[in-house]
């Protein structure tokens, strides 16, 4: 699994993209269409039309890591909305999305805020 220990943030694309896209495509994506820093600590997730594929993509420290992941059964939950172009989410929803599951899951626990002992 991904280390996200170190992640600030998640950002999902919006829209399906071309998988042929390797680390510099996808960067320039980052950068042009979300308007964002590619070298930010953040992950950067790309679902292909059919929703079988993803793309990660990392600035670690002094280089790029590319995780890509194909399902050999079934589809990711990620519905795309064309209206965005990025959506930020938690860690913890890019783990459901990997592991199959929607972004909604109305039966896991809610973050607690409170944050009193006494």
């Amino acid at each position: 699994m991904i280390d996200t220990a170190l992640i600030d943030q998640v950002y999902v694309a919006c829209f399906p993209c071309d998988m042929r896209k390797s680390i510099n495509g996808l960067s320039a994506l980052v950068q042009l269409t979300f308007d964002m820093d590619p070298f930010a600590n953040h992950l950067y997730v790309f679902f292909n039309r059919k929703g079988d594929k993803a793309k990660i993509l990392r600035w670690s420290n002094n280089g790029w890591w590319l995780y890509y992941r194909k399902l050999s059964r079934g589809t990711f939950k990620w519905v795309f909305n064309e209206s965005q172009t990025v959506k930020g989410i938690s860690e913890r929803q890019l783990r459901w999305l990997i592991d199959g599951l929607s972004l909604n899951q109305p039966q896991a626990h809610c973050p607690v805020k409170k944050r009193l002992i006494i």
